[in-house]
């Protein structure tokens, strides 16, 4: 019972984040999430949460959405415990 695959994302949607579900010629699929830094002639340009760039061909797109930003990392441990 598989999920339909949607593609929500728009040329509107550089500068968010996004998920991308992308075909892997192989066969499958494989996830990619960062922030579109641009989308020109059919190519996304995405900038992964470490920094490192990925372009992805438009076509090879399964399914996408725009997705919340990376809550900013808390300082210090875990929380104390409750007496």
């Amino acid at each position: 019972m598989g999920g339909r695959l949607v593609h929500r994302i728009t040329r509107e949607d550089v500068g968010r984040r996004v998920s991308l579900r992308i075909r892997l010629p192989e066969g499958g699929f494989t996830d990619i999430v960062g922030v579109v830094e641009s989308w020109t002639d059919g190519v996304l340009c995405l900038r992964r949460r470490d920094g490192s760039p990925v372009e992805v061909s438009e076509s090879g797109i399964a399914a996408s959405r725009v997705v919340p930003p990376v809550p900013p990392r808390r300082r210090g441990g875990r929380p104390p415990e409750a007496p």
